[in-house]
């Protein structure tokens, strides 16, 4: 059969060695059994889900593996799960991506070694400060040693790219100390960097510390000073910016991520993954004991399945891919959806525009620079 429909494939492990005081993603501290359930459930759902007439007409060319801690699990384990991947799923390249987020402290370089022999070629490093005194506000398990040694146990362990994971708008945090943790990191060469604004999410520990205290984040003042540090310095690493929040030396933009703002299809397999294929959105049980249940039964683990109409999907893709720096292609999208952007937002559009939030040059569309510092504020529009 020939392929034509490119697309991805995530694969959500949902255990975590602890629950950091802002995470708001499904994710928890294993029970005894629980990881071998997991594993063996995911077995049979990349069976069960490579037979469906619409996964066979996909050509994938990314895998990425999340969570949660993907590294909670042996590097043994992950392999095998690879290896399964690998063999079930019509794949359109001999080379694809291949990801897998690991934590400092939940993985040495003897199980790196054992995931690079494996496969996987891409490493997500969830690192989020160098400072000690800002990652135990976090209630992240590992110190800043502890993840300076794991950028450099993947170095030796054979991974050319690395990808780091931080976080800035941080209790406690300061520009000196984003600066420092910018800076440090960069020495070290990654080849990716993704930098996020720290965003209290409600149901969090960080949120009930924040209601308490609310002198603990940083001022506004100082988030942007964060935010022109990080031009400054990632500009000088030869990072640059392709995406909102996202930063490579060239030829290493996340693939994966990629697919997924430029609205494309993908496969989500595990307990909460979500996937968009066949026309459809589908998100699956978030709890570890019905998802287990449902695949033993041979049932669909889809707890809402959602048909976006063509006008939702093509705002769905207009948000989604202004968060790339390359912008959007109103042909291209034209072609896709047969809807004229700037005719189609009227006013709104030409206001922002006007703002200088949005720059239109000849076929392109993108955020301008103080576009990105408001993305917010567009998408709202936008949405």
């Amino acid at each position: 059969m020939e392929l034509t429909k490119q697309a991805g494939i995530y694969l959500h492990v949902p255990f975590c060695r602890s629950k950091c005081h802002y995470c708001s993603f499904f994710s928890f501290v294993p029970q005894p059994g629980e990881p071998q359930a997991l594993v063996a459930a995911l077995g049979q759902q990349i069976h069960q889900t490579a037979n469906l007439p619409e996964i066979q007409e996909l050509g994938f060319s990314t895998l990425f593996v999340g969570g949660g801690t993907p590294s909670m699990l042996p590097a043994e384990v992950l392999a095998d799960l690879l290896a399964l991947c690998r063999r079930s799923f019509p794949w359109s390249t001999a080379e694809p991506e291949i990801s897998i987020e690991v934590n400092p402290g939940t993985i040495d370089k003897k199980g790196l070694a054992q995931l690079r022999r494996a496969g996987f070629n891409r490493l997500s490093i969830g690192i989020q400060s160098l400072d000690d005194n800002e990652l135990r506000r976090l209630g992240r398990i590992h110190s800043r040693e502890q993840a300076l040694a794991t950028v450099a146990a993947a170095q030796q362990a054979g991974f050319a790219n690395i990808s780091c994971d931080l976080m800035y708008g941080l209790p406690g945090q300061s520009p000196a100390s984003w600066d420092r943790t910018l800076t440090e990191i960069l020495a070290h060469g990654p080849q990716h960097l993704s930098l996020y604004e720290l965003t209290v999410e409600e149901g969090t520990p960080l949120w009930d510390q924040v209601a308490q205290n609310q002198g603990i984040l940083p001022p506004e003042e100082e988030v942007l000073a964060m935010m022109a540090t990080t031009r400054d310095r990632v500009d000088q690493g030869g990072l640059p910016r392709y995406e909102i929040s996202n930063y490579a030396v060239f030829g290493r933009q996340c693939r994966h991520n990629l697919n997924y703002w430029h609205n494309g299809l993908y496969l989500g397999l595990g307990p909460g993954a979500v996937s968009s294929v066949g026309g459809e959105r589908r998100s699956g049980v978030a709890d570890l004991g019905r998802y287990c249940q449902l695949v033993c039964q041979g049932q669909p683990v889809w707890t809402e399945v959602e048909r976006l109409e063509p006008e939702a999907a093509f705002r769905e893709t207009v948000v989604m891919g202004l968060r790339m720096t390359a912008g959007l292609s109103l042909a291209a999208l034209k072609q896709r959806f047969d809807i004229d952007l700037p005719t189609y937002y009227g006013a709104i559009f030409s206001r922002l525009v006007d703002q200088g939030l949005l720059r239109w040059q000849g076929d392109t569309i993108r955020l301008s620079s103080r576009g990105c510092a408001l993305a917010n504020r567009v998408m709202a529009e936008l949405v």
